[in-house]
């Protein structure tokens, strides 16, 4: 027994043993049930029969689940768009040297560190028809004439729910993001400089290479933590108005909680794991391509 806790591929074992009968319980066995459900009929209160792949092909034909794909790529797209923009325009912001620097970073942090249903409430809030602070401020500015309502209408809900999610990601990404510009060597820089690089040619030619591999780290988790939202969305609208803004995540739980349908719900949950993997995979191989990383030229 001594002898083999001394070997090293042994200890390495047991001490992954934990992690790995907690991602066994709390992952696979989820995973695997709910897969297993999507081929099923069943319902709450019922275990339901093996009906195939019925469950996929419905939901094929289902414009309320093409409309929720929809607006899941729509979503997602716009704001991690947009997310990786201001988080990298504020993370060259916060690298600088500012007065109050460590002040500005722990604000910065905030709306990440804010539980999620508590600042969709908030965001409900400044989005109602009646007492939005956002049309109260255009209207005393005679900006606009009346109320806005943010969450009555199909595309104006689409955008507010996006303002909230980039809202509440920017800071992920912000930080990050500065993380890794404080691991670039200033000697590059002073290089660049005695080059004759301008501002905007040491950014390009030197931040943003060196920033490819944290680039395309975070925002894979941007693109799976939006893709796979659900609170936020759910608290302000549930995917109204007219099914505007459900996505995949909110339309699998109401199909299958509120509405009684485990397997269609599993289904459409199921639905989402090909597209998950895509991202993650999309990002991997696009990092092997990286040669640079080990020394060499990219490939």
């Amino acid at each position: 027994m001594h002898r083999l806790l001394d070997n090293r591929n042994v200890l390495g074992v047991l001490f992954m043993l934990p992690a790995g009968a907690l991602l066994l319980v709390f992952l696979t066995y989820p995973l695997g049930l709910g897969t297993w459900l999507g081929f099923t009929d069943a319902k709450i209160g019922r275990p339901g029969e093996w009906i195939g792949a019925e469950n996929f092909t419905y939901l094929f034909g289902d414009s309320v689940a093409r409309l929720s794909l929809f607006n899941t790529f729509f979503y997602t797209i716009v704001a991690s768009i947009l997310k990786f923009a201001l988080g990298l325009w504020l993370a060259l912001l916060l690298n600088k040297n500012l007065p109050f620097k460590a002040f500005l970073r722990a604000i910065v942090l905030l709306p990440f560190i804010v539980p999620t249903a508590l600042s969709a409430i908030a965001f409900w809030w400044m989005y109602d028809s009646q007492f939005s602070v956002i049309s109260w401020t255009l209207t005393k500015m005679g900006v606009i004439d009346g109320y806005i309502d943010f969450l009555g209408e199909p595309w104006l809900a689409r955008f507010s729910t996006i303002a909230a999610n980039v809202w509440r990601g920017v800071p992920f990404v912000a930080i990050t993001l500065l993380a890794g510009l404080q691991t670039v060597p200033p000697s590059l820089y002073e290089a660049a400089s005695l080059d004759g690089a301008t501002e905007w040619q040491k950014f390009w030619y030197v931040t943003l290479p060196m920033l490819t591999p944290i680039i395309a780290v975070v925002m894979t988790f941007s693109v799976l933590f939006t893709f796979t939202d659900f609170q936020l969305i759910y608290v302000l609208t549930r995917g109204g108005p007219l099914n505007a803004t459900h996505l995949m995540a909110t339309l699998s739980f109401q199909r299958a909680i509120p509405g009684g349908a485990l397997g269609e719900g599993a289904a459409l949950a199921t639905s989402m794991v090909p597209f998950l993997l895509a991202a993650i995979l999309f990002s991997y191989f696009g990092l092997q391509r990286r040669a640079w990383q080990q020394g060499g030229t990219d490939k």
